[in-house]
């Protein structure tokens, strides 16, 4: 019986807060969602359907407080060329195997070494992901000559 106490406290112990962050985060995937999914080159639907099966799953086996699960631009920018040569089909699959990968790391700890990577180098890394996206988004800029 107690067990079940504590259980009930840590699912619904904060359920207003919950509500409203989960509501923020929704809000802020729509267009994250529909904006990778249109670099990766497939519907924006596959993107929507995407980011809510991930939320959904997060909430249920767990996550951490602070903590947003969402598709990266990096992960769009890689898929661009599988979608390209192979179709969606890969790209679902390519989804569970670095999910499998992803878990895996985790087991193993392997996200400690995070720390042996210089500043300077995720520096780096973000804004040349910063410069791909924006040079990936230039073509849906159309200028129409008046």
């Amino acid at each position: 019986m107690e067990s079940l106490q504590l259980n009930r406290s840590t699912w619904f112990g904060n359920t207003r807060r919950d509500i409203l962050s989960g509501m923020t985060v929704a809000l802020a995937l729509i267009p994250e969602s529909i904006a990778f999914s249109i670099i990766a080159g497939v519907s924006p639907m596959v993107g929507l359907y995407a980011s809510f099966c991930m939320a959904l799953i997060i909430s249920i086996v767990g996550g951490r407080p602070a903590m947003i699960s969402a598709a990266t631009g990096a992960m769009a920018l890689l898929m661009v060329t599988l979608v390209k040569d192979y179709g969606i089909e890969y790209l679902f699959a390519a989804t569970i195997l670095t999910g499998i990968i992803q878990y895996v790391m985790g087991i193993l700890k392997i996200g400690q070494l995070i720390s042996f990577i210089p500043h300077s180098v995720m520096n780096g890394f973000v804004n040349a992901l910063a410069i791909l996206v924006f040079i990936a988004q230039w073509t849906q800029f159309k200028v129409n000559p008046g």
